[in-house]
Parts: structure tokens; sequence; C-alpha cells
């Protein structure tokens, strides 16, 4: 059996990882051994993924890169399907595996349908049900020419079948879930990032911001930072890796608004970094829809600075609060979580009973074998 996985970005190769482990182990005693091609299409350029970040992380390094590089949606979705189409009729896979929502994702599902060659689709049947996100495009058109579509939750399930999808669906729990208890271990031993940035566990708050909706309207964005400010300035040290975009839009648009001194914006750290300060926070604030789902992996109480979220189960399991970008509505949040932060936090009853307990590679492969066979 030959597999080609299709990944754009860093957090695609941490969902990859686990897969591969799951396929070696499948390989050691079975005698129809899986050739998995990993292809990175170059859609985001990320500085941290060195050799270092691969080797830490146990991540296989992909077998090519087609170097797309960051340009316009069209432009960009309609390089890769042309370079994801050539290598197809050069490897001739028996199946396409896809991730998530990204460009990629897109790209390589389209290239891969129109050449009668299977999809399968990682993290299907996710809806935010606000069309104005590219993310939201690229996971439904996904989701309606997969072959095979295996879902992270009961509510992405539900999705599938209010799309007619549900007979070639199959829900097999989050592969992040799998990732996070694997990296989160490694962290424990190899971040430094604590000591570095002089934090103590629980004492903290972190704040991560990147999407567009955010970083784009600078309404939204000085009221959040406004609001931020608000609670560290009532005594919640708050830690934020400014994302470069977010850092250019502060320094030409928002020249005159200041942290005050408890508020601190420090670099990008690595992933490893930032499972350790996600394990270790008091609460997160985020407009990440991957940070939701560690924050509940990892017993941190969140606040999503976003008007909706895909990740639906964080919310209603009662680890995420949806604020929005009004400043009452996050500071009553954190009034909220402020409350119940004087007891111990663990969420893994809710997690397991949604997301699965670690052991999702192992069914996907299973299907994707069964599905082939």
């Amino acid at each position: 059996m030959k597999f080609l996985s299709v990944v754009g970005a860093r957090p695609q190769f941490i969902k990859i990882a686990p897969m591969s482990r799951a396929i070696a182990e499948y390989n050691k005693d079975k005698k129809d051994k899986i050739e998995d091609i990993i292809v990175h299409t170059g859609q985001h350029y990320d500085s941290d993924m060195s050799d270092i970040f691969f080797d830490e992380l146990k991540i296989p390094k992909p077998h090519f890169h087609l170097g797309v590089g960051s340009c316009g949606h069209g432009a960009q979705t309609g390089r890769m399907i042309e370079k994801i189409e050539e290598l197809l009729l050069d490897v001739k896979p028996s199946i396409v595996i896809v991730y998530g929502d990204t460009n990629s994702t897109l790209a390589a599902a389209l290239a891969a349908v129109k050449l009668h060659i299977p999809v399968i689709h990682i993290e299907a049947g996710l809806r935010s049900f606000n069309r104005a996100m590219p993310e939201e495009i690229n996971r439904i058109v996904a989701d309606h020419v997969s072959s095979l579509l295996l879902a992270p939750t009961p509510t992405a399930m539900e999705n599938l079948k209010n799309e007619n999808l549900i007979t070639k669906s199959l829900n097999v729990g989050d592969i992040m879930r799998d990732a996070v208890i694997f990296n989160s271990n490694l962290a424990k031993n190899k971040s430094l990032v604590l000591r570095e940035l002089l934090l103590r566990s629980k004492e903290y708050g972190l704040v991560t911001m990147h999407r567009a909706e955010n970083t784009d309207d600078l309404i939204r964005l000085k009221d959040i930072l406004n609001a931020l400010n608000t609670i560290a300035e009532e005594g919640l040290r708050l830690i934020f890796p400014v994302h470069p975009r977010t850092k250019s839009v502060i320094n030409k648009e928002l020249n005159n608004w200041r942290p005050c001194k408890n508020f601190s914006l420090v670099d990008p750290v690595g992933y490893l970094d930032m499972m350790e300060l996600v394990g270790n926070a008091k609460i997160a604030f985020t407009d990440s829809g991957g940070l939701q789902k560690e924050a509940f992996f990892l017993n941190c109480p969140c606040i999503t600075l976003r008007d909706e979220t895909e990740w639906v189960e964080t919310v209603t399991s009662g680890g995420n609060i949806i604020t929005g970008a009004k400043p009452e509505e996050i500071h009553k949040a954190f009034t909220q979580w402020s409350e119940l932060m004087s007891h111990e936090i663990d969420f893994s009853k809710q997690v397991n009973s949604v997301f699965g307990e670690g052991k999702t590679a192992e069914k996907i492969l299973d299907a994707i074998v069964e599905y082939i066979h």
C-alpha cells in the first residue's frame, strides 16, 4: 500500500507524527507494508521547522518539498494543484491523505479526486458556519470530494450527517489528542521556557492572537489589547508570544498603545515551549483553533477571542468561553473563570468522552487499511 500524505504548515506536521508512529508499528508485523510518502507544499514558511524541530518531536521529514510559498489564495492553491498533480502522476499512490483545512488540504484533495485517486480527510466535519473564513470553504470542499471522512468528534459527525455524507464518515477521535499527550511529556523534559521567562506554574495567563479577523480589524485588535491590559493591571501577569503579523500591525497602526508592566510581549516560541506554557498557564486567551483544544487537553481554562469556534465541544464541555473582541465580555469571562480557578481544574473526563483517549492514529490507520482492502 502506498500512502501520499500532504501537509503545508507546522500544525499539520504535528498531526502527521502520530500517524507515522502508527504506520511504523503496523509495518513491524504485517506482510502488506505501508509506504508513507510525505509531501510538504511549502504553504507556510516556518523558521522553527529546522532539523531540531523534526528530531525533538520525532516527526519524519518530508520526502518532497514543493516550495510553493506565500501568495494570494487563488494563486497559491493553483500552484499547489499543479505541482501535486505532477507528483501524483509520478508516484501513483493508493490513496491521498489530507489534514484539516489549509489551502494545501484543498489543493491536494482537488488534484487527487480529478485523477480518481481516493482522498482520506482527517479532521473531517468541522464547521464554524462562517464562510468568510477561507478555512471553512476548504473544509467543506475537502469533505465533499473525499472518499473517507474521519471525524474527530460527535459534533463533526452530526455536521457530516446534515450534509448527507454520513455513509462515508467515521468518528475516530482527535489526532491532536495523541500529539498533545506525546509532546507535552517531551516538553516537561526539554523545555526551559518557564525558567527563561521567570514564570511559575499557574501564576500567569497565556495570550496568542494571529487571525486576520482580529489583526486586520484595528477596532477589534485595540479592544482586545485594552481588555487584556486591564486584566494584567488587576494582578495577573500575562505572557504574549507575539505572532509576526500581529506585531507588525501593533507597531505600525497602534503605535500609541502600550502594554502595562504586568503584560509581557515576547518573541514567538517553539512548539515544545508553547506546550509547556499552555500546560502551566492559569488561563489562556486565544483566537487559535488548535490552542483551544490544547488548553482543554492540558486542563487550562480558555477564553476564545472570536465570535464562533469550530471546536464547539470545548465550550459545551465547560473548558472554553467564547467572547469575541468586546472588552466587557472578555472581562466577564475572566471573572467567571476566576471564581472556578480557586479549585483544581480537571477536564480529563470530558476530553476522553469527546476527543478520545489518545489512540486516534491507530483507529485512523485501521479505517484506511479496511477501506483499501
